[in-house]
């Protein structure tokens, strides 16, 4: 086994749905949008992880990431990323997500990641790992999309087969941003999605709630 091939198992142990960051308890506000009947079929949910990639979190967390990676300043990083986040419920996502992340990692691999927000808790692994970026990158998205699928698919519902369609059908999106991710600079980070911000913004009003996002 080369050490490509070792480098690409441990992203994918790291991007899995096993990996202990809590994932599926998120919806991204996505539960609002159901709930509200303006994400009801597979085509919606489609159209709504491909705003949520490109011009929402998904976007600017992977420049977060690659920042970081490219050895960029934690700190500064990770105050930004709390920073961009709309709501309160959006930033537990991702900091109780990194929070988990690093401390899962410290422990395995032997080595020291601060807690942080998710992206730039991967972004600092990457970096200590000597993980090759642009594939973690491409794997990051693919995570993002695949789980806020599998969210789509306990709330509208769908079948199996339609979330794995959905996540299939976002993979060139998740390339193509992770390309563009990887020399990204900090000005290219932020996008314009203020249907799902405000949507994260109304899900603590919901009467009954299946995420915490």
């Amino acid at each position: 086994m080369t050490t490509s091939d070792d480098a690409l198992l441990t992203l994918h142990q790291l991007f899995s749905p096993a990996f202990p960051v809590g994932a599926f308890a998120y919806s991204h506000g996505l539960e609002t949008e159901v709930q509200a009947g303006r994400v009801a079929d597979a085509d919606g949910l489609r159209a709504w992880l491909a705003d949520a990639l490109e011009h929402g979190a998904g976007w600017s967390d992977a420049v977060l990431l690659a920042l970081t990676a490219r050895g960029g300043d934690a700190a500064s990083l990770a105050g930004l990323a709390a920073a961009l986040t709309p709501s309160a419920e959006r930033r537990l996502e991702t900091v109780a997500q990194g929070t988990a992340f690093a401390a899962t990692v410290s422990e395995v691999w032997g080595i020291r990641i601060d807690a942080a927000p998710y992206p730039v808790a991967v972004g600092a692994t990457v970096a200590a790992l000597d993980l090759p970026l642009r594939d973690a990158l491409r794997l990051f998205l693919m995570a993002f999309a695949s789980n806020l699928a599998g969210a789509g698919v306990r709330l509208i519902p769908l079948g199996q087969t339609d979330g794995q369609r959905v996540a299939r059908a976002l993979a060139p999106l998740c390339a193509a941003l992770a390309e563009r991710a990887e020399h990204a600079g900090e000005d290219d980070i932020g996008g314009f999605a203020p249907a799902i911000d405000i949507a994260s913004q109304r899900h603590d009003m919901l009467y009954s709630r299946l995420f915490r996002s």
